[in-house]
């Protein structure tokens, strides 16, 4: 009887292994793009929603409803970088959220928040809130920043562009 080997040769072996390494080379760049904008898309709608219920509490409770960025998820930081994190909480004076934090969120590392406020106020239909705008961006810049829009009536929107059309730029 014969004996039956059975594996591969060092030949073979050599290619499988030169493809593997240049299907992972084309995958590694793909697979760090899909990981900054989903990190970018769960701060976006970490914000969305934090608005969303911000603009409904103030409209059913009839009370003003207040997010700002804060470094301690209890105090607003006076700045318009949102960086290290942000808190929603009721606003009795419109200021200080005292012991009134509903929801403190920390934002990922590899995010940068910007707005061009240092706080968003929603109030009950009877006066406007705090219209504005946060740019999201990943701190290596390897995605481009989306930005949310708050209208002026508390409604939240997400765009990828200024009204002119310009991109909207992580530098400040």
């Amino acid at each position: 009887m014969q004996a039956i080997h059975r594996g591969f040769t060092l030949y073979e072996l050599l290619i499988t292994l030169g493809l593997v390494a240049m299907l992972g080379m084309l995958a590694v760049p793909a697979f760090v793009t899909l990981s900054a904008k989903t990190r970018q898309y769960t701060e976006i709608s970490a914000l969305f929603h934090a608005i969303h219920r911000a603009r409904k509490t103030s409209i059913v409770q009839r009370r003003e409803v207040s997010l700002c960025p804060s470094d301690d998820g209890a105090t607003c930081a006076k700045r318009t970088d949102w960086s290290a994190g942000w808190i929603l909480y009721y606003a009795p004076d419109g200021d200080d959220p005292g012991d009134l934090v509903v929801v403190a969120h920390a934002v990922a590392d590899s995010i940068r928040i910007r707005a061009n406020r240092r706080a968003f106020t929603l109030r009950a239909t009877v006066k406007r809130a705090t219209n504005g705008t946060l740019v999201v961006c990943d701190s290596r810049g390897r995605i481009p920043p989306k930005a949310l829009v708050v209208s002026f009536t508390g409604r939240p929107r997400v765009a990828t562009a200024r009204p002119d059309g310009t991109a909207y730029s992580c530098v400040h």
